[in-house]
C-alpha cells in the first residue's frame, strides 16, 4: 500500500493512497459557498440547503441620492467555491476551510470574497480542479489578498499542460496556462500530488485525483489537444480533472466538481468506489454539458443515470449549459437547485446543531 503524507503548521494533512475502500471520516456539516459562477441574481429564493447571500458591502454611486449602492456580486465564465467542514469533538465544534478553484479573471474571486466577507487567509489549502484558465486565473487576486500567508496549493501532475482547442472552420484557440515559475517564485508550497486520491483536513475531504473513466458515453473534451515535445496531440480526457468528496454524517456523499470533464457519472461512480458509500446526498458544480452539437444524447444518458443515482440535491453550475440545466430541472424537480453566485449550501448531519 502506497502511503505518503504532508503536514504543515496548519491543520492540513494530505495523504495519497491506492484507491481501495478509503475511510473518509464523516463530518457534521459541510458548507459550500459558491464564490464564482456564470450566473448571479438577487431574486433567487432560499430552498433546501441553499441560503442566498445578503451582501453588506457598498460602493460609491454619486448620482444616487444615497451616494452609495450595494456592491453586487460579479458573475463570469468561471468557477470557485469556499468549503468549510465542521465536526463536533469533545472540546467543541472544530471547523476548517479550503478554496476550490479561482475563476477566470484575475480579481473576480478575490473581490467576491471581499463582498461575501470571506477571508482567503482562513484557507488551510487551495485545491485546483484542473489547469484550465477559467478555474486558475483568479490565483492572481487570491495570492495578492493572501499577503504573507501561503497555504499549500494542491494540483494534479498534468495541471501545467499547455493545451489548445480545435473548432472546425477556425484557427486553434490556445488556452492560457499557469506559469510554474511564477507560482513557485511567489513562495507558495505547490503540492503536485500523485494521480491517486488524497485526503485533506484530517480525512474530512477527499480529492479524487485521476478519475476512472468507465462510462462509454462520457468521452471527455473533444477537440482538445496537448503540447507534447513540440507537437500537438489529442487530449480529450483532461486527466488532471479532479473533484472533492465529503461524507456528511447520516446523509451520504457530497460531490463537488469544477468542470466535470471526467464526466459527472464517472465522478459519482468513482466517489462510490473510493469510499464504499453508495448514497450520494448532493452533487454541485460544473457538469460540462454545453449547448453544442453532439451533446443531446449525452445529456439524455446523463439525466437517466442521475435519476438512478438519485441525489437528494443536484446543483449544476458553470459549464453545464442552459439545455442540460433546464432538462435536469424538469426531470429531477424535487432535487434541482438553480445556483447563483454567493449562494451558501449547508449540508448538515441529522440532529446536528
Amino acid at each position: 500500500m502506497h502511503n505518503r503524507s504532508f503536514r504543515s503548521e496548519s491543520n492540513l494533512t494530505v495523504q495519497s493512497q491506492l484507491p481501495v475502500n478509503l475511510t473518509l471520516d464523516p463530518v457534521d456539516k459541510l458548507s459550500v459557498t459558491v464564490v464564482m459562477d456564470n450566473f448571479t441574481s438577487t431574486l433567487m429564493p432560499t430552498i433546501g440547503p441553499a441560503k442566498r447571500p445578503s451582501v453588506k458591502a457598498r460602493t460609491p454611486a454619486r448620482y444616487l441620492e444615497t451616494k452609495e449602492a450595494r456592491d453586487g456580486l460579479r458573475a463570469e465564465h468561471g468557477f470557485s467555491a469556499w468549503l468549510t467542514v465542521e465536526k463536533k469533538e469533545v472540546t467543541g465544534k472544530v471547523s476548517s476551510s479550503i478554496l476550490f478553484d479561482t475563476g477566470v479573471s484575475p480579481t473576480g474571486v478575490s473581490e467576491n470574497m471581499r463582498r461575501l466577507e470571506l477571508n482567503p487567509k482562513d484557507a488551510v489549502a487551495l485545491v485546483m480542479s484542473h489547469g484550465h484558465y477559467d478555474h486558475t486565473t483568479g490565483l492572481d487576486g487570491v495570492i495578492e489578498a493572501l499577503g504573507h500567508s501561503s497555504p499549500p496549493i494542491i494540483i494534479h501532475p498534468e495541471f501545467w499542460n499547455r493545451r489548445r482547442i480545435l473548432v472546425p472552420g477556425r484557427q486553434p484557440t490556445l488556452l492560457p496556462t499557469v506559469s510554474r515559475a511564477a507560482l513557485t517564485e511567489s513562495g507558495f508550497n505547490v503540492i503536485e500530488e500523485s494521480r491517486q486520491p488524497s485526503f485533506l483536513l484530517h480525512k474530512s475531504l477527499l480529492v479524487t485525483g485521476e478519475v476512472d473513466r468507465t462510462v462509454p458515453y462520457e468521452k471527455g473534451l473533444q477537440g482538445q489537444e496537448i503540447l507534447v515535445e513540440k507537437s500537438w496531440k489529442p487530449d480529450p480526457l483532461t486527466l488532471d480533472d479532479q473533484a472533492l468528496i465529503a461524507n456528511v454524517r447520516g446523509k451520504g456523499l457530497v460531490v463537488i466538481t469544477g468542470c466535470g470533464h471526467s464526466g459527472i457519472i464517472n465522478i459519482c461512480k468513482y466517489a462510490r468506489k473510493l469510499t464504499g458509500i453508495k448514497t450520494i446526498h448532493a452533487i454541485l458544480g460544473g457538469f460540462h454539458l454545453p449547448d453544442q452539437q453532439g451533446f443531446d444524447s449525452i445529456i439524455h444518458n446523463t439525466i437517466s443515470d442521475l435519476k438512478e443515482i438519485a441525489p437528494d440535491w443536484i446543483v449544476p453550475a458553470h459549464c453545464t449549459g442552459f439545455t442540460a440545466s433546464t432538462k435536469l430541472a424538469s426531470n429531477l424537480p424535487g432535487s434541482f437547485i438553480q445556483n447563483s453566485v454567493g449562494t451558501r449550501y449547508d449540508f448538515t448531519a441529522r440532529d446536528y446543531s
